[in-house]
């Protein structure tokens, strides 16, 4: 298997509750998505390539703008990244606040013969400044990679062994470096986060589900 299929949801996320942990504000969680990056990027999870976010308005909730900056040459611990992303504010929308910002960026993946494979996209990394409801961060997965069985159904052994354990190693890491543990996010049809990994598939004659319907 050298090419993945992603799937529209996630088949696990992960998320971590900072209120109380971290103060609110952009300057804050730019700070953490740089020493969560760092922990991913040591893992071969995440090159982080750029930021997006949402622009929503008080009262009127989200309007529909997205903003991008890319990272090329440049770090997640910049000093001058939270100003420049404040620049981004649509001009016709002086109050507009920041939503939640998204690291994107490429990972590595180990197939079946052992071989590390990039994907962009590979793992995604959030983090929210909201000031309301507390700063949290979150980590999805959105391949098969992690799981016992593809998304065809077929058990497969060796690319579990070779990505899960990675991927564990880095979950675990990140609660040490946020001081609190990750909270598995919500089930979907390609899985659930199970401590710190997927829960395994029910087998029927020792297949999985065939998901490739839903991709």
């Amino acid at each position: 298997m050298s090419f993945l299929m992603r799937a529209p949801k996630e088949s696990a996320s992960w998320t971590w509750d900072l209120d109380g942990v971290k103060e609110a504000g952009l300057e804050s969680v730019l700070a953490v998505a740089a020493q969560m990056s760092g922990v991913l990027r040591r893992h071969g999870l995440l090159e982080p390539g750029a930021l997006e976010w949402t622009w929503f308005q008080i009262g009127k909730g989200g309007l529909g703008i997205h903003s991008r900056l890319s990272l090329v040459s440049r770090s997640l611990d910049e000093p001058t990244l939270a100003d420049e992303m404040r620049a981004c504010r649509p001009v016709g929308h002086p109050q507009a606040e920041m939503g939640a910002v998204t690291v994107f960026g490429s990972g590595a993946w180990i197939d079946a013969d052992g071989e590390a494979r990039t994907e962009y996209r590979l793992v995604e990394l959030m983090v929210s400044p909201d000031p309301v409801l507390g700063p949290y961060a979150e980590l999805s997965v959105y391949h098969d990679v992690w799981s016992e069985c593809d998304f065809r159904g077929q058990p497969h052994p060796a690319v579990h062994a070779r990505n899960a354990p990675r991927l564990a190693a880095a979950l675990q890491e990140l609660d040490g470096l946020l001081g609190v543990e990750a909270e598995p996010g919500e089930r979907t049809s390609f899985g659930m986060a199970e401590g710190y990994g997927l829960e395994a598939p029910e087998l029927i004659d020792g297949l999985g589900p065939d998901l490739t319907h839903q991709l």
